[in-house]
């Protein structure tokens, strides 16, 4: 019986050796030193331009440390400058803060005028200026002074220094009635002084005195009422233009400049302006009384008269300023002023007033193109 495994064959002597150890790769090559590198490296000739301009620049020490230092120096002047401008800042907050208290105190202190005096001294009003409504020589500003000037128990006497061309009538008439009235209740003498002009209205404020001073070129007098305007009809007719005015009732538009004024108008203003002459010179006779001259009819004409020649006719009792009258006829040479005045807040007030509305109709003059 044959077996299925093949006929083993003798080894050779190749085989019969061990396996010979696996052969070591080779390290790989090292990098060159530097002095290796400078000895395999070629000898190069003159470097470059740039290259030598490199080889200048300092080192990068230095110039990180100069940054630095100007870096320091700029955040500390930032820093000065910022505490001058908030030194700055609460200087005018101080200031602000200051200029309100001042305000405040000024709106509530001395709004009612002097004080009562015990003392004996001659209380001051001055009449200055147009009178008028709303004027410092207007009614509502002199009763008030006026008042407190007869109420005074320190007031031997009431002088009224007067210089104004006159005014309104009605405000006069007020004045005068109220002098009377205070002259009376007070049982106190009142004495007018005339700066340069006492005229018109003035004077009809001036006769309700016990008398009247002036300086030898002081103007006083013009006795007399006017109602002034203009007429363009005759400019109008010229110019072709005509007045479209609807009134119910035929005088509404008397005395209108672009209307024709009719006879029976103008008689009614006439005699309109006579009736209030008629008032004045009543009041100025009833002020004067018998020193009037008699013979002297031209007093009521309207005409105006220096001191020296007023004396003459009546209009005034001598020559003589405040500090005489003070002095000599008052005896108190003490003089308190009880003449009403903006205090410096309502000077402000105006003044900001007066700035606003000058802002307003700037504003409203470079928006009005904007608008049409």
């Amino acid at each position: 019986m044959t077996e299925d495994n093949p006929p083993t064959q003798p080894m050779t002597d190749a085989q019969r050796l061990p396996p010979a150890p696996l052969a070591e790769a080779p390290p790989p090559a090292s990098a060159p030193t530097s002095a290796q590198a400078q000895a395999q490296a070629p000898v190069a000739g003159p470097a470059p331009a740039q290259q030598r301009g490199a080889a200048r620049e300092p080192a990068p020490g230095p110039q990180l440390a100069r940054i630095e230092s100007t870096l320091e120096r700029l955040a500390g002047a930032l820093v000065l400058h910022q505490r001058s401008e908030r030194r700055w800042r609460n200087f005018f907050r101080a200031c602000w803060f200051g200029l309100a208290l001042a305000v405040a105190w000024a709106l509530f202190s001395f709004k009612s005028g002097p004080m009562p005096s015990s003392s004996p001294h001659t209380a001051l009003v001055e009449v200055r200026g147009e009178i008028a409504p709303d004027t410092e020589a207007g009614a509502e500003a002199l009763l008030g002074a006026l008042k407190q000037a007869f109420q005074d128990p320190g007031a031997v006497a009431v002088v009224l220094r007067i210089n104004s061309p006159g005014g309104s009538p009605v405000q006069s008439g007020i004045v005068n009635d109220e002098i009377r009235r205070l002259k009376a209740k007070h049982n106190k003498r009142v004495y007018a002084v005339v700066d340069e002009v006492c005229a018109s209205g003035a004077y009809y404020i001036a006769v309700a005195a016990d008398a009247i001073y002036v300086d030898k070129a002081s103007l006083v007098g013009s006795i007399g009422v006017l109602m002034d305007g203009f007429g363009f009809t005759g400019t109008m007719d010229k110019l072709g233009i005509e007045r479209r005015l609807i009134t119910a009732g035929e005088n509404k538009a008397m005395l209108d400049p672009f209307s024709p004024l009719s006879d029976k108008q103008r008689a009614y203003a006439r005699q309109m302006i006579e009736q209030i002459h008629r008032q004045f010179i009543d009041v100025v006779k009833a002020g004067r009384g018998e020193r009037l001259k008699k013979d002297a009819p031209e007093i009521f004409s309207g005409l105006v008269w220096n001191g020296e020649e007023a004396v003459r006719l009546g209009l005034v009792d001598g020559l003589g300023n405040l500090d005489h009258v003070a002095r000599e006829v008052v005896k108190a040479e003490e003089i308190v002023d009880y003449t009403p005045r903006d205090n410096v807040a309502e000077r402000l007030a105006k003044r900001f007033g007066a700035a606003m509305g000058q802002g307003v109709v700037r504003a409203l003059r470079d928006a009005a193109p904007a608008l049409r």
